[in-house]
């Protein structure tokens, strides 16, 4: 049915017709993508995830993530931009796309980053940062407020595995909420341009350059919240591998092009916690009893690996704040 829809895509958007098969190929933990042959080039088709596109406010939030991204591209910055067809965004059928030219980088193997591809990545989210600054003006980001007790209880009648996980990890997960909540509020009221998912996984390497790539989640947003959510993800929290010293380098990078003066950034560690955002966002995955199972079998292991990362950055608390406070 997909091969059908993007048939019919290729079709409406004047690319021509297509070379079977389609190809699945990595989209992420949110939506899916494929790699497709046409007449005279190969193109990349992101289908966003049909049950994102039913919110309200869906549209509109990949509306003005595109008129970022715009700015984002005319200023050079090296990222795959989503085609133009009239606009950037196309609807098949109740479904939505969108469609890339089609490149050959990879991107890194998170156990063999380097410091030289932090030091390239920071100085891309500086470059990003200093494009549209406002300053004065906050993002209304909210106090965290999950409700570990409630979640505990659903589990408990859902899921016996998942149950024991969030029981025995309710204390760790309150304190980390905790100083998440603290570093917010030493936020200072700055907003730029914001792209918190651009962790190694969302940077493509082509000949040793980098490519961002996954843009719909770019909005406005803190750059010190930025930056030090990157710089963990970028020295190895993902995998639960922490290396210090690709911190320095990431900011190396960064601060040689973007330097608003806040260099604090030991008293915003908390700001690393947010990954309890995705975390609440997994567990409503896999306790939605309208989910379908492989939904729900995804949130359970992004469950999981959400909290192996909040339990290694609590670990390495010390060590990471100690290094933060040299920059």
């Amino acid at each position: 049915m997909i091969e059908q829809k993007i048939k019919k895509l290729f079709e409406e958007v004047g690319l021509g017709n297509i070379a079977y098969p389609i190809e699945s190929v990595s989209g992420g933990f949110l939506h899916r993508m494929y790699k497709v042959r046409a007449v005279k080039k190969t193109y990349a088709v992101k289908h966003l995830n049909p049950v994102i596109m039913k919110r309200p406010d869906a549209i509109s939030n990949f509306t003005a993530a595109e008129k970022l991204e715009k700015m984002i591209e005319d200023a050079g910055i090296p990222i795959v931009a989503a085609l133009s067809f009239n606009n950037k965004m196309q609807e098949v059928d109740g479904d939505y796309f969108y469609i890339f030219d089609w490149h050959n980088g990879l991107t890194t193997d998170w156990y063999h980053i380097t410091s030289d591809q932090c030091r390239q990545v920071g100085s891309i989210i500086g470059k990003m940062h200093s494009l549209d600054l406002k300053t004065g003006i906050t993002t209304g980001i909210e106090e965290s407020k999950i409700d570990f007790d409630l979640y505990v209880s659903k589990a408990k009648e859902m899921d016996p595995e998942l149950f024991l996980l969030l029981a025995k990890s309710k204390e760790l997960l309150q304190y980390a909420e905790d100083e998440l909540n603290k570093a917010r509020k030493l936020l200072p009221d700055i907003v730029c341009i914001s792209d918190g998912d651009m962790d190694p996984k969302n940077v493509m390497w082509e000949n040793g350059q980098p490519l961002v790539i996954d843009l719909e989640c770019l909005a406005y947003g803190n750059p010190i919240s930025d930056a030090l959510q990157l710089s963990l993800q970028w020295s190895g929290v993902t995998i639960c591998n922490i290396e210090l010293n690709h911190i320095h380098a990431f900011f190396d990078g960064y601060l040689s092009v973007y330097d608003n003066g806040f260099h604090k950034y030991a008293d915003v560690f908390g700001l690393g916690y947010t990954w309890l955002e995705w975390f609440e966002y997994n567990l409503k995955r896999t306790l939605d009893n309208y989910a379908g199972e492989e939904e729900k079998e995804m949130g359970v292991k992004e469950v999981k690996n959400t909290l192996a990362r909040i339990r290694c950055l609590n670990e390495n608390e010390a060590d990471i704040r100690r290094h933060l406070a040299l920059l």
